[in-house]
């Protein structure tokens, strides 16, 4: 091997070794996690009698900066509730999980997408503007009934 080429091999290896030092260190220092809510976890096998998963819907709260709290739980190809109206103009603090296995949360049209494992708490904030429905699709295939799991938001005039 030519002289040059054992150079640019060390610096080449050197450079690699150095920038995945800094990588990994980066990392942990800044401890890199999923987003954390108060209660990121619950137990998945008994998430159905865990507050606020024991009542999935749609819950008016008062106090805070939304307006509502949309409770999922998303398990065996089904979203409970399967359908939720939601008033027009409403700000919508939406929290899931699954009880069964990896499920997605999507809102085509909009940036909502979630994924839901098991036990994870996932919460996103929507405000729901225009009066229209929206189709709540899973987009991770979580077995051979995936293709009919869906659930349906409807943005309805406030009464």
């Amino acid at each position: 091997m030519h002289k040059y080429e054992k150079l640019w091999l060390k610096v080449g290896i050197s450079s690699l070794v150095i920038f995945l030092t800094i990588l990994m260190i980066t990392g942990l220092h800044n401890g890199h996690t999923p987003a954390a809510s108060g209660r990121d976890y619950v137990n998945p096998d008994k998430v159905d009698q865990i507050e606020p998963f024991n009542k999935p819907g749609l819950h008016k709260v008062s106090g805070k900066d939304y307006d509502y709290e949309l409770v999922i739980l998303a398990s065996a190809f089904n979203y409970q509730p399967g359908k939720v109206e939601i008033p027009k103009g409403s700000k919508v603090k939406i929290i899931a999980t699954s009880k069964d296995t990896l499920h997605g949360f999507s809102l085509p049209g909009t940036n909502v997408n979630m994924m839901l494992e098991p036990g994870h708490i996932s919460e996103y904030y929507k405000t729901f503007n225009e009066k229209r429905e929206y189709l709540i699709i899973c987009n991770e295939y979580c077995g051979i009934g995936h293709a009919d799991m869906k659930s349906m938001i409807k943005v309805v005039d406030k009464k």
